[in-house]
């Protein structure tokens, strides 16, 4: 490949979406699979139940509002448990006992793309909730997994006790839904098309690839 410029790679997702999860480390292996193409990726948020309200609900009650109760997610879960475990992730569907709003989790993955390390606090995050049943509400809980990944504990707690960030990341999450996106996660590949759902790596490495090729023909 010619010295162009890198790949841009939006993900529209949320911390709290399984196959966001999955998808993430899928993104990562098509990544391997192609270390000649620069890639420079960017984490978008995106609201999978912008209904839970910010303090966000018990896990019962969110799994019987959405799938009428929480034996009829069983199935499901166990399926998803399995496609994570595939990729070496661990989905440990008994840990969870919250179902968070992730505005704040967004908030802090903005702030963590500042010192480049979203894609660090993206990963902090979903294990923290899908591995360990972590409350991704808990501001305590938040500011720790900052810190873990190289932001300022203080300033974030600090920031986390006001409203930094929460209208544009709300407007952003909004503008993801009314330019169609429904399904996450997204992939985006250089503004041009995108790509829904955790697709296999080899699928994305050559979306990857393609838009790569596109662009040395333009040059």
């Amino acid at each position: 490949m010619s010295n162009h410029q890198p790949v841009r790679i939006d993900v529209v997702s949320d911390v709290v979406c399984p196959w966001c999860f999955i998808g993430k480390r899928r993104l990562e292996k098509a990544i391997e699979l192609s270390p000649d193409i620069p890639v420079e990726v960017h984490w978008r948020p995106y609201f999978l139940n912008d209904w839970i309200p910010r303090e966000g609900i018990s896990r019962e009650q969110y799994l019987t509002t959405k799938f009428g109760s929480p034996e009829r997610y069983k199935g499901i879960a166990q399926r998803v448990a399995a496609a994570a475990s595939a990729e070496g992730l661990t989905y440990a569907i008994d840990k969870i006992s919250r179902q968070p709003n992730t505005l704040d989790a967004h908030r802090l993955i903005r702030w963590a793309e500042r010192i480049g390390k979203a894609a660090d606090m993206k990963q902090k995050l979903m294990d923290l909730y899908f591995t360990e049943g972590a409350d991704l509400t808990n501001r305590q809980v938040l500011t720790r997994a900052a810190a873990d990944v190289g932001l300022d504990a203080k300033e974030i707690e600090k920031a986390l006790a006001r409203d930094d960030d929460v209208a544009k990341i709300e407007r952003e999450a909004l503008s993801a839904k009314e330019a169609g996106i429904e399904g996450v996660p997204c992939f985006i590949f250089d503004g041009k098309f995108a790509i829904s759902g955790a697709q296999a790596p080899e699928y994305l490495a050559e979306a990857i690839a393609r838009v790569a090729r596109s662009a040395d023909a333009a040059e």
